[in-house]
């Protein structure tokens, strides 16, 4: 082929502006008469074969002549928001080369979603696809023009030099200039401190601690919005109303599709409820704070609670239509609370009070990764006398000894048949102020002995409190064993119940929020700053990061800000926050990998013969069966993709951007523990893959095994109490007469009342569900992410495995040897099954932190 030109024909699918699922009539109208004007969607090809030698870096390849979109005004655009497919005619040559990349620039007064262009016949080559899933804005709004590149993968030194200069400037662009405030429109990713969850400005009682940047309180970075600082408070960030909730800032690429916006406003809706609670409280019966039995619980789910028309009606009409309205209250023409019937008390309404269930939920439960083996006895405590006395367990062997199935202490301590749920030293240094406020609890320690056949069998609870003198005398606790019957066995229940309190604090607080959603956002801003989407790993990470920062700064919003649902319903209340900066000091990257938790917590002791490099002590341990095939199915999949892109240790060394990410992520990131030695080093491909298996593991498999059984196991709340209000009565009290009159109402009057039972509930029942644009582990959302053919079959096979663990773990769950795979409540562990409906299905692994 000669120099001439000749045309090349591209295809454009993009998405109009849209609200909810309506594409935005009136933009279109607007951006029509744009077309009319003059003002069009103009598109320039590079070439990756020369250099624009009038280009001031002389690192930027030649750009082709403009081209516009074409037929804007008469391609009719679909009412519902959907794709719009347009073609482009450029003008490109042989002797211009292949192109590597293209700039749009949007003469349009409104933006659209940019998501693919597709070259079919490029002289020479063939067919190029652009992968883009970018919103592009008016041009006005952007110092340079947007560019998207080809999809193929470079190495920082493989770049075409044409292109170097492109990867370079896009990623400063991301990096921002860290100053002001940061609108809708902008994609700059930068860290920040949480300052935000207090509100100074609105009373004293809305302070609270600011996390991040102190040796006292320590935290992971979020990502930074710029807002002005607080009035009262310098050091504060100012927060947005609660209605402009869904606007907070996040880089614009990092918000929800519209149907996960769609699918998670009801999410926002419920917020309303903070403002609603003096209208709520009057719903309920004869006692508004109280359920008068489980039976009264169970209307939740079977009967409904009636909404009566009147002021609060009038009060959400106020705020939001009618169509919402029936979404918040659940409603199908009657103005009703009804929610689904949890699968824990689905087959079986009464099995969960049973001690089998209670140490089963421990190995298959919504917080399955907190449990550890016994290696002294009694338990000993890490707290600093000086600070707080003696802490020590007071369990002795006159509490445990005739419930050992013939073993003595020290035999079954060797045997490796005693574990402990234990959460004592993280609770008690805030539990004399967690105290003061509504809630009432005990920091719990609960030692279990396992079975021959395979089930925890709870031995003793310990229920600790401060001592009433100060913390230096230490704690005063007491023990309560098991019993069927009379006050004992209501006691005994009692004591279960705040062992779940206790569970479900730290479960929300640390296993869920801090170890999932705040300790991966470091890693997402770092990706986007310091990653090219050329680089091979931010191929490999960036569907595990998809709608993280948008959830996170919803929470931040709404969940746990000072007022918000998690104070409302969990025990720490105001402290939460604070107490899961106190946790974060002992956070350790490394032990994020499932088999360094699981030795770390003695369930599992290193085994090179293992198939997984670890064997299991907890044969029965469902969780870590499940959990285990995941984890070598991801580090399989990492090492497969990291193999072909890095063929020596000397190739990681060599890699600035990849050197660049590790660093932001240790020295900015997770900045407060960037002196910490156990940091990986970045300097060999095993460190790359083990890092790399981490970040997905946790972003994938960890989080959907703590946040998807949410409503699962904790929507019937009296299985899973997020607080306690009162103490175990003392005898001779009347309270303490109830334990035996009235067991049932003396249970639900210790546990989460009517009005917190409803918030968590709907709150948790929104989390637990899969919306209709997820994508699960051993997916991508789309089949040309790379053109590497080697990648592409890596990531077949990893899909062939997945699809393999799935049904092994199905066949086990139908298999009877198993006992802690359905339990008593005759629920079978699903939770690390990777493929999911849409909705509330007790399984299913998206690749990211999606909800």
């Amino acid at each position: 082929m000669d120099g001439k030109k000749k045309t090349m024909k591209g295809v454009v699918v993009l998405m109009k502006k849209n609200l909810l699922e309506v594409n935005d009539i009136a933009a279109s109208i607007v951006d029509s008469v744009d077309e009319i004007l003059g003002r069009k969607v103009a598109l320039q090809l590079i070439t990756t074969s020369s250099l624009d030698h009038d280009s001031e870096e002389n690192l930027k390849g030649k750009p082709g002549k403009i081209a516009y979109l074409e037929d804007w005004i008469t391609k009719i655009a679909p009412f519902t928001a959907g794709d719009t497919t347009y073609t482009v005619t450029f003008e490109w040559t042989k002797e211009m080369g292949i192109p590597g990349a293209f700039t749009v620039t949007n003469f349009h007064h409104s933006e659209f979603y940019l998501k693919t262009l597709t070259l079919e016949d490029v002289p020479g080559h063939g067919r190029v696809h652009f992968i883009c899933n970018s919103w592009v804005y008016p041009a006005e709004y952007y110092q340079t023009d947007r560019v998207f590149f080809a999809n193929q993968t470079y190495l920082p030194y493989q770049t075409p030099a044409p292109l170097r200069g492109y990867r370079e400037e896009e990623l400063l662009n991301l990096r921002g200039n860290g100053t002001g405030k940061l609108e809708e429109w902008d994609r700059v990713y930068d860290y920040d401190i949480y300052n935000d969850l207090g509100d100074p400005d609105k009373s004293p009682k809305h302070v609270r601690s600011i996390l991040g940047s102190s040796t006292e309180y320590p935290y992971p970075r979020r990502g930074r919005t710029g807002r002005p600082l607080a009035s009262s408070d310098p050091n504060s960030e100012s927060r947005i109303p609660l209605y402009q909730s869904l606007s907070i800032y996040v880089p614009r690429d990092e918000r929800f599709s519209h149907l996960k916006m769609s699918d998670f406003v009801a999410y926002a809706l419920k917020s309303i409820f903070q403002f609603l609670a003096p209208e709520f409280e009057a719903l309920f019966d004869k006692t508004p704070e109280e359920f008068d039995s489980l039976e009264d619980v169970l209307q939740l789910y079977e009967g409904g609670i009636k909404v009566p028309n009147g002021s609060l009606l009038e009060k959400i009409s106020e705020h939001i239509p009618f169509e919402m309205i029936k979404e918040l209250l659940r409603s199908d023409g009657e103005t009703s609370f009804k929610f689904p019937l949890p699968q824990v008390i689905k087959e079986d309404k009464t099995a969960w009070r049973s001690d089998e269930e209670f140490g089963r939920e421990m190995l298959a439960g919504l917080n399955p990764v907190v449990i550890r083996r016994l290696e002294e006895f009694p338990p000993a405590s890490t707290l600093d006398p000086e600070l707080y006395g003696k802490q020590s367990s007071t369990i002795s062997e006159k509490h445990i000894a005739n419930s050992l199935d013939g073993f003595t202490i020290t035999e079954a301590i060797e045997k490796n048949k005693l574990f402990i749920l234990d959460h004592h030293d993280n609770l008690m240094p805030y539990l004399r102020r967690i105290n003061t406020t509504a809630a009432k609890t005990y920091a719990t320690r609960t030692i279990l002995f396992l079975k021959s056949d395979g089930t925890l069998k709870p031995l003793a609870i310990e229920l600790s409190l401060p001592h009433p003198n100060g913390d230096k005398f230490g704690a005063v606790s007491s023990v309560y064993t098991p019993a069927e019957d009379g006050i004992e066995g209501t006691v005994w229940q009692l004591a279960k119940a705040y062992v779940a309190v206790n569970d479900s604090g730290y479960h929300q607080l640390i296993c869920h929020w801090l170890y999932t959603h705040a300790a991966i956002e470091p890693f997402i801003i770092a990706t986007n700053r310091q990653l090219s989407v050329l680089h091979p790993i931010h191929k490999l990470l960036q569907p595990h990061f998809r709608d993280t920062m948008n959830v996170n700064a919803m929470a931040r919003q709404t969940l746990i800000n000072a007022g918000g649902f998690l104070e409302i319903t969990v025990f720490p209340g105001k402290y939460a926050l604070e107490m899961s900066s106190s946790i974060y000091k002992n956070w350790a990257f490394p032990d994020q990998g499932l088999p360094a938790d699981l030795v770390k917590r003695g369930v599992a002791i290193e085994d090179s013969s293992s198939p997984h490099g670890v064997r299991l002590l907890i044969e029965d341990y469902p969780f870590a069966v499940d959990g285990l095939e995941i984890w070598t199915a991801i580090k399989t999949w990492v090492e497969d993709y990291c193999s072909i892109y890095y063929k020596t240790d000397d190739m990681v060394q060599k890699d600035t951007e990849l050197q660049s990410w590790w660093k932001e992520v240790r020295e900015k990131g997770h900045g407060d523990k960037k002196d910490e030695p156990w940091w990986p080093k970045m300097q060999t491909r095993k460190e790359l893959i083990d890092s790399c298996t981490i970040i997905v593991w946790v972003a994938s498999a960890l989080h959907a095994a703590v946040n998807f059984g949410q409503y699962p196991y904790g929507g019937y709340l009296p299985n899973r109490p997020s607080t306690s209000r009162r103490f175990i009565p003392d005898k001779g009290t009347p309270e303490y007469d109830e334990l035996k009159t009235d067991p049932e109402k003396a249970f639900l009057k210790t546990i989460t009342s009517q009005l917190q039972s409803v918030l968590g509930i709907s709150l948790i029942e929104i989390l637990s569900r899969h919306s209709a644009d997820e994508v699960y582990l051993g997916q991508r959302d789309s089949p040309e992410w790379t053109t590497d053919t080697e990648a592409i079959k890596a990531f077949e096979m990893f899909g062939e495995r997945l699809v393999q663990i799935e049904n092994r773990i199905i066949e086990m769950n139908k298999d009877g040897r198993w006992k802690n795979r359905s339990g008593p409540v005759k629920m079978p562990y699903t939770l690390l099954c990777p493929s999911s409906d849409i909705g509330l299905t007790g399984r299913g692994i998206p690749n990211s932190i999606s909800m």
